[in-house]
């Protein structure tokens, strides 16, 4: 009997054991299975993700970018996970290049070079027997608007007049004549002032031009500073015809700004200048062609740079009648100018104003 119970027992011992291994081994395989099966869907999902790329579908909320082999990307899926896909195709590197050049255009637009009022060097040419008379008009006027840029070319130290200007008063050292070594020699300083201001634009007046700051600046706004422009107005109906004194008989013919109008000049077109009127070169040029610094500076950009003169009829020299100009266009000006024909002053026609009581009108 007890021989049949141990017997029974070790019976029943090898059922549990056989049925644990059989238990265990299914549970082995089940989990296998399922590992099997979820890593063959995220391959199968990767797959489909990396072929759906060329579609940009709308779960793809960004790419964070290339690897350097260029071999993988990183994605985002619809749940905001992140994974690696391979490029199959060269669509991927399309889109990159397509966002980068849309990149890069629109930051080039959006930094197109925008001309202010401190982008610009004013440059005022006068001599001492004027500071008394021409100077405080420009000052009581539009220098109000423009202090900080507007500098004012003279022939002579001027305490009181420097104090006036905020010492913006520089002594050229040059002749106090009106002769055209002497104009060309206070240009020639307004120039290498301007270059090593390194303002956008260099704009030039006489000291009996009146100046409409703002409009100015807004004239200048139109015109890019990194292009090559020569501003300004002929004071004569046909390009100027002189001799080429190193091939005579031949003759040169150009178009220059007349300087009693004003003009204005790019930073790009001075950096050409440069090397030709920089250094008293500018002297040496008026001094060969034989003529003033208005007609020197049409020279050089027109002729030796083949640089075209673009008229801007807003601007007025005292050799036009001012009386002819509308009044209701007056707003419209950049600048204005006077003078004496004899008895007759010419200045504008401007109903309102007496001279007695405002004896800074422009003309004046």
């Amino acid at each position: 009997m007890s021989y049949q119970v141990s017997k029974m027992r070790l019976t029943l011992r090898r059922i549990l054991q056989a049925l644990f291994l059989a238990l265990l081994f299914s549970f082995s395989t089940l989990a296998m299975l399922r590992t099997f099966a979820a890593t063959s869907s995220r391959s199968t999902t990767m797959m489909e993700h990396a072929s759906a790329i060329k579609e940009e579908p709308p779960w793809i909320k960004t790419f964070v970018g290339f690897w350097p082999d260029r071999s993988l990307r990183s994605v985002f899926d619809e749940e905001g996970k992140e994974f690696t896909a391979p490029v199959v195709d060269d669509n991927a590197i399309e889109f990159e290049r397509a966002i980068s050049t849309t990149t890069s255009t629109t930051t080039t637009a959006t930094s197109k070079p925008q001309t202010s009022l401190d982008d610009i060097f004013i440059s005022v040419k006068t001599t001492k027997n004027f500071h008394a008379t021409r100077l405080d008009v420009i000052i009581k006027t539009w220098f109000t608007l423009a202090r900080e840029q507007t500098w004012f070319f003279t022939d002579s130290d001027d305490e009181e007049y420097s104090e006036k200007t905020h010492n913006h008063l520089i002594n050229t050292g040059c002749s106090a004549s009106h002769n055209r070594m002497a104009l060309c020699c206070k240009m020639a300083v307004e120039f290498d002032t301007f270059l090593e201001s390194n303002k956008r634009w260099f704009c030039h007046f006489d000291d009996d031009n009146y100046v409409n700051v703002p409009q100015l600046v807004r004239m200048l706004q139109k015109h890019d500073w990194t292009d090559d422009w020569y501003l300004g107005k002929p004071s004569i109906k046909a390009p100027l015809e002189i001799l080429d004194r190193e091939h005579m008989p031949q003759k040169i013919s150009f178009w220059f700004a007349t300087g009693g109008a004003g003009f204005c000049l790019s930073r790009s077109l001075g950096l050409k200048m440069k090397p030709l009127a920089s250094g008293g070169k500018f002297i040496s040029i008026g001094d060969k062609i034989r003529l003033p610094d208005d007609v020197t500076m049409g020279y050089i950009v027109e002729h030796l740079l083949s640089k075209q003169l673009t008229v801007v009829e807003e601007f007025h020299s005292h050799l036009e009648p001012m009386k002819f100009l509308k009044q209701s266009h007056l707003a419209e000006q950049i600048t204005f100018s006077y003078s004496h024909y004899g008895p007759e002053m010419n200045v504008l026609s401007l109903n309102g104003f007496n001279n007695q009581i405002d004896p800074y009108r422009c003309g004046t």
